[in-house]
């Protein structure tokens, strides 16, 4: 297999670069307008030095590595606070009405106007970047077939690969960008993206270039996961040992030595990958130095949380049906769970013991949206901040820190986001309301009024 020919190397057109660049500019101006805060103060186009004063309440995890057991609801909360940021960095954040530096001083003054202000949301599982859409399965779904029964008739990954295989890099590269600027107005300024929808080299490639060439040209920090494994298609269906030494062989060095991702995935689950391949596949990417994650328990557990824990991979995603084995060699391996309750409700699907996992294994729990075009069409955190309080029965303390801290961690961030603490990168939240109990009680409206993003309102 060769290396894709025609593909573009972390770059894109120019004019896609210039309408990207127009379009942070229109959102901007969007989001003064629609988010209604009142009183923004900028001198020119500058926001180089940014405060934010009259935080009601400032509301964050604090540290750099991932909470787990009592540590997960632990939130350091600041009232009438106020942020001081330099060059996308924070420097210094204090509380009761003081400000870090007279307003007079800085380039861009916000008023928080007594609103929450938390860390921007990290969503740490996606799969973002694919052709097409799979609305035609909702008639299936009415009549009872279930993900595999759709996978097994080529329909749900199946197809999204054809469509995936046949979109070009530009049209890819759009349509992502606008899921991006989507999950900005939602509160999320970094996430994950899985490929995936390729399967061989050449188009899996291709995905990897498009969140390469967003990384570089969008304000939302993206983090590339290289997922081949990610189904057995029809001509691979028997030999799905061949198809995982191939990945090791040509897939995995190629996107290695290219530096086109951070991390690797494989789908260990009943009618795709089983857990002697996905070993075989995660420890050789581990040579390789890949940070190691596996869709593990979604459906039956054939043991991938086991593996998880056995290999310390970063993370185990989806973990609906995890077992107490899963769980406790997940807590020992210190792998973090990344939970996806949202394709849990899409699918009518039960949800992960999230409950268990913080208070009898002490497991690190984040969420995550899980967005793709088959079991969880929704790139809304918020939703699955609702889900968590609903469903997982967390409280707001640990859900904050499941959808900040967490998966900052689970994708190799924690030192750089997650929390609002002096050092870190400027990217916040100021909310639509007073606390985050709001957050979780409200659902089905974006509550979010501005985000900021290294120190930037886009």
């Amino acid at each position: 297999m060769r290396p894709c020919e025609g593909i573009r190397k972390g770059s894109v057109p120019r004019a896609s670069h210039e309408q990207s660049e127009q379009s942070r500019e229109d959102r901007s101006r969007r989001g003064m307008k629609y988010k209604n805060l009142k009183n923004i103060k900028t001198r020119g186009n500058r926001m180089a030095t940014l405060l934010i004063k009259n935080i009601g309440t400032l509301q964050t995890p604090i540290g750099s590595c991932a909470h787990k057991g009592r540590q997960q609801g632990e939130n350091r909360k600041l009232h009438q606070a106020a942020i001081l940021a330099e060059d996308g960095i924070i420097k210094a954040i204090t509380a009761d009405g003081t400000l870090p530096c007279s307003e007079d001083d800085a380039d861009t003054v916000i008023d928080a106007e007594d609103n929450l202000v938390t860390p921007g949301l990290v969503d740490g599982h996606t799969h973002m970047v694919f052709g097409g859409y799979r609305q035609n399965e909702i008639p299936l779904k009415l009549k009872g077939a279930g993900y595999l029964d759709i996978l097994r008739a080529g329909g749900g990954i199946n197809d999204t690969v054809q469509k995936t295989r046949a979109a070009s890099f530009e049209a890819l590269y759009a349509k992502t960008e606008g899921f991006l600027d989507e999950m900005l107005e939602l509160g999320v300024t970094t996430c994950e993206a899985k490929s995936g929808y390729g399967i061989d080299l050449e188009t899996e490639v291709k995905l990897l270039e498009v969140l390469k060439a967003l990384d570089q040209n969008h304000p939302m920090d993206v983090v590339s996961t290289f997922m081949p494994a990610h189904v057995v298609l029809a001509d691979w269906k028997g030999r799905e040992d061949a198809f995982i030494q191939l990945c090791i062989d040509e897939m995995m060095p190629y996107v290695k030595e290219h530096e086109l991702a951070e991390f690797i995935d494989i789908f260990t689950e009943d009618s795709v990958f089983d857990a002697a391949q996905s070993r075989r596949y995660l420890e050789a990417a581990r040579d390789l130095g890949f940070g190691l994650k596996i869709h593990a328990d979604e459906i039956k557990a054939i043991g991938g949380s086991v593996l998880a824990g056995e290999l310390g991979a970063t993370s185990a995603e989806h973990l609906i049906v995890i077992d107490d084995a899963g769980m406790a060699s997940m807590a020992r391996g210190g792998t973090i769970a990344m939970c996806l309750p949202a394709t849990s409700f899409y699918l009518g699907a039960t949800f992960a013991p999230a409950r268990r996992m913080i208070d009898e294994f002490e497991i690190p729990v984040a969420m995550a949206s899980d967005f793709n075009p088959g079991s969880c069409p929704s790139l809304n955190l918020q939703f699955v901040m609702n889900l968590g309080y609903l469903k997982y029965r967390m409280t707001p303390e640990e859900i904050l820190t499941a959808v900040t801290i967490n998966p900052a961690c689970g994708i190799g961030r924690g030192e750089t986001v997650g929390t609002l603490e002096a050092g870190k990168q400027a990217d916040l939240v100021i909310w639509n309301a007073p606390n985050m109990e709001m957050l979780c009680y409200r659902f089905g409206s974006n509550m979010a009024l501005a985000t900021i993003k290294k120190g930037i309102l886009v």
